[in-house]
């Protein structure tokens, strides 16, 4: 067992998660990059097969060329000891076999969506020089957000080419064996495809279209019969999507796209109204392909022969020969040659007719006449001028567009001008329509890629994309509007696509101000706005507390974030306390007026500043009135003269 060993002292061995004929897969984490891993480690029983480590080393490292989203990515290969092994990336989810078990049949856009991933990937590889060879949906994982990677790239056949057998493992490979693969072919590029079709086949019905008690009897199939029909398993699956099935999955490679790429161009829109209804893909007939000739009996030969087509002779057997009686041989007797006279009198003859025939048919046959130029003339003065030549003008006129002759004047004429007619020849006017023009229709609301492959040789189109709340792709605007006519040549129109929403990180606004909360939902594209408001010891007054949602939470763009802002510290409760004082009067000269100032410490006042001032000439009486806030104190000073005549302080609870 290998769960809990460590290999090459960097991947330790967490868990088996799945297995083959010749490996097993581990789930496995890199001690070094801290990161969970799959590895594939070749069994233990061919180990010992040095002409499969090489191949399987030598495919597992041309794969590391590959860089795909759609592919499993490969991380390392080596040697630990007799164990060889390749290090993948790990997808967290499940095989599409098993997909298609729990889900089956597959939806025309979920199936086509898969499609589209498996068909960029494996275009990807090919672009690189590498054939899969074992396309299948074991061989495909799906990750939880529904992505496709595909596995095993090349692994298969390698192992295949050695000099063991392995009867299920070519079982569970031959569902999607392509015809030249079953019929002992190399396998091409047109193998994958053929794989690719028999896996979308899959995903439409939940079933293999081939099935037999043996591997024999199913290659058999691929080789034989033709791909059962998904519309007769679904009629409502578009004719257009069968066809990619029968087109892929075509016996003769040849008839088959000619790359991935054409396979993924015809999935882009496979499924847009203006394809649903196709004609059914039939394979193209061959003429000039070897048939077999039935066997025509004599009979009916002789009774309507044709004596201009080589026929065989009929065997004489042995017996005729033997029961004809012999011939004596007869000395021919010589005559004179007589063909020289006969060959100068024939040479004569062909001449003479060739002499007769050159001049008597410009004597005999009727004048001709050039075809006047009636180009850009109106049909009517055309007409005439035809007419007037001694030609008919034919009531049918072909009409095209032209970008030199006005609408309603003649392009040309069908003989063209100057050539030699007779008199009474019909010629045929084409028409101009003017410039040709395109009706612009309302593509709002349809996704950008069907209205491409719609437009695509009839108008340049010009691309702004936007975040919005639409769906990816959706087209929200465009101009020219719904009605416009537009000239077609380099005519162009522009969309405004939808980018999907754009999603934005929320920042901490802790004790932002208002306005600094203005310029941030501004800056990012977002809203604000208060819940409540409440007293904080800490917060200034007008600043924000908290906020909903959290920090590093995303929003969608145009979202709300909602706060709560501080109204300052809470009013404490206050006790007011009155005190009356008596002043004395007690100058240093009779009769001086004596200068009185009163300080006050408490809620609403400080000493830094009087709180009155004024003069004595006699003993005067004075209310102190003291504001006091729970937990603080309060305290006055009477200052006479510079002098400090009284003072006192009060705490909250002091006062009554």
């Amino acid at each position: 067992m290998l769960v809990g060993k460590r290999i090459s002292d960097r991947y330790k061995i967490i868990e088996l998660i799945g297995g083959g004929g010749m490996s097993n897969v581990y789930l496995a984490h890199d001690m070094i990059l801290n990161r969970d891993v799959a590895i594939k480690i070749l069994r233990y029983d061919f180990t010992n097969e040095d002409e499969l480590h090489r191949r399987f080393q030598r495919e597992a490292l041309s794969v590391t060329s590959l860089t795909h989203p759609n592919i499993v990515s490969i991380y390392d290969v080596g040697d630990d000891g007799d164990l060889h092994y390749i290090v993948m990336e790990y997808v967290q989810g499940k095989t599409l076999k098993q997909y298609i078990q729990e889900f089956a049949p597959i939806s025309p856009a979920r199936s086509v969506h898969i499609m589209k991933q498996l068909t960029s990937a494996i275009a990807n590889a090919h672009e690189n020089h590498i054939i899969h060879r074992d396309i299948k949906p074991q061989n495909i994982l799906m990750d939880a957000e529904g992505n496709v990677k595909i596995t095993d790239f090349g692994i298969a056949m390698t192992l295949s080419a050695t000099s063991f057998t392995q009867t299920n493992s070519v079982l569970g490979t031959v569902h999607y064996l392509s015809p030249e693969q079953a019929r002992g072919g190399t396998a091409t590029n047109k193998s994958d495809i053929y794989a690719l079709g028999i896996v979308l086949y899959e995903l439409l019905t939940g079933e293999l279209p081939f099935s037999g008690e043996s591997a024999v009897s199913i290659a058999l199939k691929h080789l034989q019969s033709e791909t059962p029909s998904v519309r007769a398993f679904d009629g409502t699956i578009p004719q257009s999507l069968e066809n990619v099935v029968l087109k892929a999955t075509a016996k003769d490679a040849s008839h088959r796209y000619a790359t991935v790429e054409e396979m993924q161009e015809d999935l882009e829109t496979v499924l847009s109204s203006a394809r649903i209804n196709e004609p059914k893909f039939t394979i193209p007939i061959d003429n000039d392909a070897t048939r077999a000739i039935p066997i025509i009996k004599e009979q009916f030969i002789r009774k309507d022969e044709d004596l201009t087509k080589t026929r065989a002779m009929e065997p004489i057997s042995q017996k005729k020969v033997e029961a004809k009686k012999p011939v004596e041989k007869v000395e021919p007797v010589k005559q004179k040659k007589k063909w020289p006279k006969y060959v100068a009198g024939l040479f004569i003859v062909v001449i003479a007719m060739f002499l007769f025939f050159l001049f008597a048919t410009d004597l005999f046959s009727p004048k001709k006449i050039a075809v006047p130029d009636v180009t850009n003339l109106t049909v009517e003065d055309a007409t005439k001028k035809l007419q007037e030549a001694g030609f008919v003008v034919a009531e049918q006129q072909e009409e095209r567009n032209s970008e030199d002759i006005e609408k309603g004047k003649v392009i040309e004429t069908d003989p063209e001008k100057d050539a030699k007619r007779v008199q009474g020849t019909e010629i045929e006017l084409i028409v101009s329509l003017g410039v040709e023009t395109v009706k612009i229709d309302d593509y709002t609301g349809q996704q950008i890629s069907q209205v491409e492959a719609l437009l695509k040789d009839k108008l340049i189109i010009q691309k702004n994309y936007v975040h919005s709340k639409l769906p990816e792709g959706q087209i929200i605007e465009q101009d020219p509007q719904e009605g416009a006519e537009i000239i077609a040549k380099d005519a162009t129109i522009t969309f405004t696509i939808s980018q999907g929403v754009k999603m934005i990180t929320v920042d901490s606004v802790a004790n932002y101000t208002k306005a600094q909360m203005d310029d941030y939902v501004k800056r990012v594209g977002l809203k604000w706005r208060t819940v409540r408001e409440e007293y904080n010891d800490t917060v200034p007054a007008g600043s924000v507390i908290s906020q909903t949602p959290k920090p590093g939470t995303s929003l969608m763009e145009g979202d709300t974030i909602a706060v709560v802002l501080s109204k300052g510290p809470a009013e404490k409760p206050v006790k007011t306390f009155i005190k009356n004082v008596l002043i004395p009067y007690e100058p240093t000269e009779e009769g001086a007026e004596q200068v009185i100032r009163i300080e006050i410490q408490d809620k609403n006042h400080t000493m830094v500043k009087a709180f009155d001032e004024f003069t004595i000439t006699s003993d005067q009486q004075y209310k102190i009135q003291l504001v006091i806030v729970e937990g603080e104190e309060a305290a006055y000073k009477i200052i006479r003269d510079s002098e400090i005549i009284e003072s006192d302080s009060f705490n909250y609870d002091d006062v009554k």
